[in-house]
């Protein structure tokens, strides 16, 4: 019995982790990942999300110049993002650098590094957005939806923008990573109450 008691122990947890990153069906990933995408650029976006493996992969060819990402199921927390096209190299070099392991801060300190270097394109200007919510466990829809606006501006500093560089209320615009290839401005919309 106590055997019993702890091979269910040592089960449970592995369910648990198996069953919370499942992949949801490429439709409700391509749907929802369109969500980022501003309304005049829907139709067309192309989309990357993940097969029945896990593995990433286009779910949709696009014919415009976005491309959509879809939740990351091994998340926690519902999130998709949409840029222009432009972004991709930079993006797709991203996910490579995580893929064998690299932190958070050895990414932005490679990528830094080869767009100093000319290695690594990145547009003098571009654009990301990012949606979060949450998913509804019982009709799958996403509530609590909010949206935030990244304009790339690489090597922008406060001064040449005229833009704080910290945090601003939602709203208003502030430089993030000022001096740096992820120079940045964001901007956060107030939540609807």
């Amino acid at each position: 019995m106590m055997k019993k008691i702890l091979l269910l122990i040592l089960i449970l947890p592995l369910t648990g982790s198996i069953c919370a990153q499942s992949i949801p069906p490429a439709d409700w990933q391509i749907k929802t990942a369109l969500m980022a995408v501003p309304a005049d650029y829907r139709d067309g976006a192309a989309v990357y999300g993940y097969d029945p493996s896990g593995a990433f992969t286009k779910l949709q060819e696009g014919t415009n110049d976005y491309i959509a990402l879809a939740d990351d199921p091994g998340r926690d927390n519902f999130s998709t993002a949409a840029y222009h096209k432009d972004l991709d190299a930079f993006m797709a070099r991203g996910r490579e650098l995580k893929a064998q392991g690299k932190t958070a801060d050895e990414i932005f300190d490679i990528r830094e590094a080869e767009v100093r270097a000319g290695t690594l394109a990145l547009p003098d200007k571009t654009t990301l957005c990012v949606f979060t919510g949450k998913v509804n466990p019982q009709t799958q829809e996403i509530e609590d939806p909010y949206v935030r606006y990244v304009f790339y501006m690489p090597f922008a500093t406060g001064a040449s923008t005229g833009l704080p560089t910290t945090p601003t209320p939602p709203g208003h615009a502030w430089l993030m990573n000022p001096g740096t290839h992820r120079a940045h401005i964001m901007i956060t919309p107030p939540k609807e109450e």
